[in-house]
């Protein structure tokens, strides 16, 4: 069963907005791999509040200076933490 937070809800102008980051900025996480939104059946993306939280935690990295490719292996790592907890029971 999916999580509340993890249905996708919000196109990119309502994602972007919400995220107070510009469209393309968006587009560029998710062309490098950071982000992965959902798609509706005619393409179009959609963001959970999931999706909206990683953003911010991306924009977090990049404010104390973390480049792209830190913030994806940054994003990765505390992916993976956040899985193996969950599998332990934690």
């Amino acid at each position: 069963m999916m999580k509340r937070s993890e249905i996708p809800l919000y196109g990119i102008a309502v994602a972007a907005t919400l995220a107070e980051m510009p469209i393309a900025t968006l587009r560029l996480y998710e062309a490098k791999g950071v982000l992965q939104p959902s798609r509706s059946g005619g393409g179009t993306r959609r963001y959970s509040d999931d999706d909206l939280t990683r953003l911010a935690r991306a924009s977090a990295l990049r404010a104390q200076g973390v480049n792209m490719a830190g913030i994806e292996i940054i994003l990765e790592l505390e992916d993976e933490i956040a899985r193996l907890n969950e599998k332990r029971g934690a």
